[in-house]
Protein backbone atom coordinates (compact mmCIF):
# COMPACT_ATOMS: atom_id res chain seq x y z
CA UNK A 1 0.00 0.00 0.00
CA UNK A 2 1.41 3.34 -1.01
CA UNK A 3 1.67 6.10 2.07
CA UNK A 4 -0.97 7.86 0.56
CA UNK A 5 -3.78 8.28 2.52
CA UNK A 6 -5.92 8.42 -0.78
CA UNK A 7 -4.56 5.86 -2.74
CA UNK A 8 -3.62 2.22 -2.31
CA UNK A 9 -1.87 0.02 -5.13
CA UNK A 10 -2.34 -4.01 -4.85
CA UNK A 11 1.39 -5.25 -4.40
CA UNK A 12 2.52 -6.79 -7.83
CA UNK A 13 0.17 -4.62 -9.99
CA UNK A 14 -0.55 -1.39 -11.07
CA UNK A 15 -4.07 -0.86 -10.27
CA UNK A 16 -5.29 1.55 -7.29
CA UNK A 17 -8.38 2.50 -5.73
CA UNK A 18 -8.68 6.04 -4.30
CA UNK A 19 -10.80 7.12 -1.22
CA UNK A 20 -13.13 9.12 -3.77
CA UNK A 21 -14.29 6.32 -5.66
CA UNK A 22 -18.19 5.65 -5.65
CA UNK A 23 -16.86 1.59 -6.28
CA UNK A 24 -17.55 -1.32 -4.04
CA UNK A 25 -18.74 -0.19 -0.45
CA UNK A 26 -16.74 -1.15 2.26
CA UNK A 27 -19.24 -3.65 3.70
CA UNK A 28 -18.96 -6.22 0.49
CA UNK A 29 -15.14 -6.48 0.76
CA UNK A 30 -15.48 -6.86 4.57
CA UNK A 31 -12.81 -3.31 4.70
CA UNK A 32 -13.32 -1.23 7.47
CA UNK A 33 -12.46 2.19 4.94
CA UNK A 34 -12.98 2.76 1.47
CA UNK A 35 -9.30 2.53 0.21
CA UNK A 36 -8.87 -1.25 1.60
CA UNK A 37 -12.39 -1.81 0.14
CA UNK A 38 -10.50 -0.93 -3.03
CA UNK A 39 -7.56 -2.44 -2.74
CA UNK A 40 -9.96 -5.51 -2.03
CA UNK A 41 -12.06 -5.65 -4.76
CA UNK A 42 -8.94 -5.08 -7.22
CA UNK A 43 -7.19 -7.91 -5.71
CA UNK A 44 -10.24 -10.19 -6.10
CA UNK A 45 -10.80 -9.48 -9.86
CA UNK A 46 -7.05 -10.59 -10.25
CA UNK A 47 -7.89 -13.77 -8.41
CA UNK A 48 -11.21 -14.53 -10.98
CA UNK A 49 -8.75 -13.89 -13.54
CA UNK A 50 -6.10 -16.28 -12.40
CA UNK A 51 -8.90 -18.63 -11.26
CA UNK A 52 -10.34 -18.31 -14.98
CA UNK A 53 -6.57 -19.37 -16.22
CA UNK A 54 -5.82 -22.25 -14.18
CA UNK A 55 -9.42 -23.98 -14.79
CA UNK A 56 -7.90 -23.52 -18.45
CA UNK A 57 -4.60 -25.20 -17.39
CA UNK A 58 -6.79 -28.17 -15.48
CA UNK A 59 -8.63 -28.54 -18.74
CA UNK A 60 -6.07 -28.19 -21.06
CA UNK A 61 -3.98 -31.59 -18.17
CA UNK A 62 -7.58 -33.58 -18.64
CA UNK A 63 -6.78 -33.59 -22.40
CA UNK A 64 -3.39 -34.15 -22.61
CA UNK A 65 -3.80 -37.01 -19.70
CA UNK A 66 -6.69 -38.74 -22.11
CA UNK A 67 -4.33 -38.80 -25.15
CA UNK A 68 -1.64 -40.81 -22.24
CA UNK A 69 -3.93 -43.19 -21.54
CA UNK A 70 -5.65 -43.68 -25.06
CA UNK A 71 -2.26 -44.82 -26.26
CA UNK A 72 -1.16 -46.61 -23.13
CA UNK A 73 -4.52 -48.42 -23.18
CA UNK A 74 -4.11 -49.08 -27.45
CA UNK A 75 -0.83 -51.09 -26.62
CA UNK A 76 -1.95 -52.87 -24.02
CA UNK A 77 -0.51 -51.39 -21.15
CA UNK A 78 -2.45 -50.24 -17.83
CA UNK A 79 -4.91 -47.26 -17.57
CA UNK A 80 -3.23 -45.91 -14.66
CA UNK A 81 0.58 -45.87 -14.44
CA UNK A 82 0.89 -45.60 -9.95
CA UNK A 83 4.89 -44.61 -10.25
CA UNK A 84 3.98 -41.95 -12.81
CA UNK A 85 1.37 -40.62 -10.22
CA UNK A 86 3.97 -41.04 -7.52
CA UNK A 87 6.50 -38.89 -9.27
CA UNK A 88 3.41 -36.14 -9.79
CA UNK A 89 2.26 -36.34 -6.05
CA UNK A 90 5.87 -35.87 -4.62
CA UNK A 91 6.39 -32.90 -6.97
CA UNK A 92 3.62 -31.18 -5.59
CA UNK A 93 4.09 -31.78 -2.42
CA UNK A 94 7.58 -30.30 -2.52
CA UNK A 95 6.39 -27.16 -3.95
CA UNK A 96 3.05 -26.94 -2.28
CA UNK A 97 4.27 -28.74 1.48
CA UNK A 98 0.85 -30.99 2.44
CA UNK A 99 -1.79 -29.19 0.66
CA UNK A 100 0.02 -30.15 -2.37
CA UNK A 101 -0.70 -33.71 -2.24
CA UNK A 102 -4.26 -32.86 -1.51
CA UNK A 103 -4.35 -30.65 -4.91
CA UNK A 104 -2.01 -33.45 -7.22
CA UNK A 105 -4.97 -35.81 -5.81
CA UNK A 106 -7.76 -33.88 -7.04
CA UNK A 107 -5.85 -32.94 -10.40
CA UNK A 108 -4.83 -37.02 -10.81
CA UNK A 109 -8.57 -38.02 -10.21
CA UNK A 110 -9.69 -35.32 -12.65
CA UNK A 111 -7.49 -36.06 -15.25
CA UNK A 112 -7.83 -39.95 -14.91
CA UNK A 113 -11.61 -39.94 -15.21
CA UNK A 114 -13.68 -43.02 -14.15
CA UNK A 115 -11.66 -46.02 -13.26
Amino acid sequence: MSTDLGTATVPGTSSTATATDPGVPAAETGARTPEAAGVITDARGRIDDLDGRIIGLVQERMAVSAVIQRERIGSGGRRVNLSREMEILDHYRGQLGKPGTALAMTLLELSRGQI
